[in-house]
């Protein structure tokens, strides 16, 4: 095959294990910089130029977009959609993913563990969240944050008023949810590759942080976890439409909750807490399913 990866980054130790195991197989992967990427819009010609030059003769698309350029590295997968290129993970899918309130309703349509969660644009309206999600405390989080990143643990009523309406102040949407605080400032990570948990580990987040992403200072290890934990994974991963996807869950005292599903997860994390060669198995994955014109949406949506 000849594949394509969309991410701006091709020093990342994802991207570069995601490279060297398609040349272990015999592919060969191009890392394009999604933001040099172009758009030529015309009727029937769907075409994506890299660099001033046409893109063509890929087979598949590894899209590894950064939350900063959603909207763009979207458009542009889109775009390499259209053109009958196959997705690692589809672009309505990772469009789900990225809007954190769009994916609670989602996974809550279909039953699936979530923590008691509230969204209000009216700063006004700020006890009334709290309460609903039974707090304090309460997590505050940005709709569109990433890594920990927005994410704020508020103690008291007052404090998290004032959090959200500063907030609110500054035009920025957020989700108020209930404080899981018997996780322990844990969470589990399962990953997931074409409908199976290949790999799971368990994070902690740094000393006096809530948080436990790597990103944060967190640490990872190996861990087994429950058929209830392995069967919310595998649902979430396909209510979302996900292909590949790392889903976060923390252990709650009425069973696993799903914080979130994020489209483009880390490797390094994983594969060192696990040993395990996940890059590989999505390379596979890939061989066995890429077939030009077979995206579900072909960019539509």
């Amino acid at each position: 095959m000849k594949i394509a990866m969309l991410a701006r980054n091709a020093n990342l130790y994802s991207h570069k294990r995601l490279q060297q195991a398609a040349e272990e197989r015999g592919h060969s992967l191009d890392i394009l910089n999604t933001t040099r990427c172009t758009v030529h819009i015309a009727s029937h010609r769907p075409e994506v130029y890299y660099n001033g030059e046409p893109c063509v003769g890929y087979d598949a698309v590894i899209p590894r977009i950064g939350a900063s350029i959603t909207n763009y590295g979207l458009a542009i997968l889109r775009q390499f959609e259209m053109r009958g290129c196959w997705p690692l993970n589809e672009s309505v899918a990772i469009g789900r993913s990225r809007d954190k309130l769009r994916s609670m309703q989602i996974l809550a349509k279909h039953g699936l563990g979530l923590p008691l969660t509230a969204y209000a644009n009216d700063p006004k309206q700020a006890e009334e969240i709290i309460k609903a999600v039974k707090g304090p405390p309460v997590v505050i989080k940005l709709l569109e944050g990433t890594q920990g990143i927005g994410v704020v643990l508020a103690e008291t009523m007052s404090s998290a008023k004032s959090v959200i309406e500063a907030f609110r102040g500054a035009n920025v949407n957020i989700l108020v949810q209930e404080f899981i605080k018997e996780a322990g400032g844990t969470d589990i990570r399962a990953l997931v590759v074409g409908g199976k948990v290949v790999a799971t580990m368990k994070r902690t987040g740094a000393a006096d942080d809530f948080r436990s992403n790597l990103h944060r200072g967190g640490s990872a290890e190996l861990i087994k976890i429950t058929p209830a934990e392995r069967s919310t994974a595998v649902s979430a991963a396909k209510r979302m439409g996900l292909n590949v996807c790392g889903v976060d869950m923390l252990r709650s005292n009425h069973g696993p909750v799903i914080m979130e599903v994020n489209s483009s997860p880390g490797l390094e994390g994983i594969e060192n807490a696990t040993g395990k060669d996940i890059a590989g198995m999505i390379i596979d994955f890939m061989a066995s399913k890429a077939k030009e014109g077979k995206t579900k949406t072909k960019g539509a949506g």
